[in-house]
């Protein structure tokens, strides 16, 4: 029962932890016209391969939350209006995109290179493919701007999708070797959260 206690906090703390860090990620960026390059989807790649799909996912509703409670943890600040946010679709693609991310990791019993940059390039299309709906829904019906499918495409996936795919590889790199280092705790925290 104490080692249930434990791991649950471990897991909880873990959750608190990614969530801090794709706040983090959203500070660190690179103006781009209409959806900015950041660091946020590292975090997305880390947190789902990382912590499974569960926590992965957690984690990332923890970040949408606060950001909407008020907390200014989003690219451009925060609060229940952001989901008027042209960009709001990417932060709705990272909870759907850590979870898969996530289960395919888990489908593995050792994963290898491979495996992390097919999950993780998997998770970057998730997260693109609700980014640019949002985008075109937002752009067209909520802000009232004419905004046609190629500058959707344009905007949203073009300019933005290099930078992340550099994020994606790298991400795939260092989550193998730190996934093995991790492996026999991560094991014990997934275990207890499917419990």
């Amino acid at each position: 029962m104490i080692t249930k206690r434990r791991m649950s906090t471990a897991g909880l703390t873990l959750v608190a932890m990614f969530s801090a860090l794709t706040a983090l990620g959203a500070f660190i960026r690179i103006p781009v016209p209409v959806v900015p390059f950041t660091l946020q989807i590292l975090f997305v790649y880390f947190a789902g391969s990382l912590l499974g799909c569960r926590l992965g996912a957690a984690s990332q509703l923890v970040y949408l939350a606060v950001g909407l409670a008020g907390v200014p943890v989003f690219t451009e600040g925060g609060g229940v209006g952001y989901i008027l946010k042209p960009t709001f679709g990417y932060l709705l693609g990272f909870v759907l995109a850590a979870y898969a991310i996530g289960r395919l990791i888990e489908k593995k019993e050792n994963p290898q290179l491979r495996d992390f940059t097919i999950a993780h390039f998997f998770g970057l299309f998730i997260v693109y493919v609700c980014g640019t709906l949002y985008l075109y829904i937002a752009m067209n019906f909520i802000a009232g701007t004419a905004f046609s499918l190629w500058n959707t495409f344009l905007y949203g996936f073009l300019l933005a999708v290099p930078g992340d795919i550099v994020l994606c590889i790298a991400a795939s790199v260092i989550g193998v070797k730190v996934f093995k280092q991790i492996s026999p705790l991560r094991r014990r925290i997934v275990k207890d959260v499917k419990a």
